[in-house]
Order: structure tokens, then C-alpha cells, then sequence
């Protein structure tokens, strides 16, 4: 079964959709299973990161900014402006699919585990994410 979501972010940053995840895997009313959480952009990407402490998505998109520089010199695609190159690398390096175990009915995640849009420009964008909730098979 898939679902799109469509996610409004404020610009570089990380957006978690835990909730709104959970609840389409919820109505799927499958027991045991996987979720496939998939992105439909080239500039955003999806990652599981600790969802308690409001300083890790911080630190995050800190550290993404010193490892992939805007506006690197060495950058041949400037056309859309100097945050999109180093947009498509980050998302490249952090991946745009998650596969999340389904059990009980429910998200398979960790105590501390969040599912997180990671914006990598710097102006809002809407992002489109399919969730498809594939049963598991019993034998």
C-alpha cells in the first residue's frame, strides 16, 4: 500500500515525520512487515537520527555544512544558485530511501530513533515522500 506525504520544510534543516509515518503504517493495519519511506527529490534526503535531544539535528546540518561547502569553486553546476550543488551532494551521501521494519502494526524504530526530512537548500521547498507498506510473508 503507498501513501504520498507532502512535506512543507522552512529551508536547511531537518523535519521529522516520525508522526506522520507512523500513522499511514498504522492504517495499513499490517502486523508484521516494512515500510519503505521514499524521497522524490534530488536536494532533500531522508535519515533516522536521534529524535530527543534538539541539538543533534544542530550538530548535524553543522557538520554537513563544513563537509560539503555552497558555492565550492570546484562546483561546475552553478546555475541554480550556490546552495544546489552542494544540496545534490549531501543527498547523495545520506540517501533519499529507508527501509524500516514493521511490527506489531507499528514503526520498528529505536527509543530514540526519528525518521527526518533533511532539507539542503536554504529557501522552503514542498517535498513529496511515498511510504509503501509491504506484509511480511508467514511460511
Amino acid at each position: 500500500m503507498a501513501n504520498p506525504l507532502i512535506i512543507e520544510t522552512p529551508g536547511r534543516g531537518l523535519v521529522d515525520v516520525t508522526g506522520r509515518v507512523r500513522a499511514l503504517v498504522r492504517s495499513c493495519r499490517v502486523d508484521e512487515g516494512v515500510a519503505v519511506v521514499f524521497l522524490h527529490h534530488t536536494s532533500a534526503s531522508l535519515l533516522i537520527g536521534e529524535n530527543a535531544d534538539p541539538d543533534v539535528p544542530v550538530d548535524t546540518v553543522g557538520w554537513f555544512d563544513r563537509l560539503v561547502t555552497d558555492g565550492d569553486r570546484h562546483f561546475t553546476h552553478t546555475a541554480e544558485g550556490p546552495d544546489d550543488m552542494s544540496a545534490h551532494i549531501r543527498s547523495i551521501l545520506t540517501g533519499v530511501s529507508l527501509s524500516i521494519p514493521v511490527r506489531g502494526g507499528d514503526l520498528d524504530l529505536g527509543t530514540w530513533q526519528g525518521i527526518f526530512v533533511f532539507e539542503h537548500r536554504y529557501r522552503p521547498h514542498r517535498r513529496r515522500v511515498s511510504v509503501t507498506v509491504i506484509a511480511g510473508v508467514s511460511g
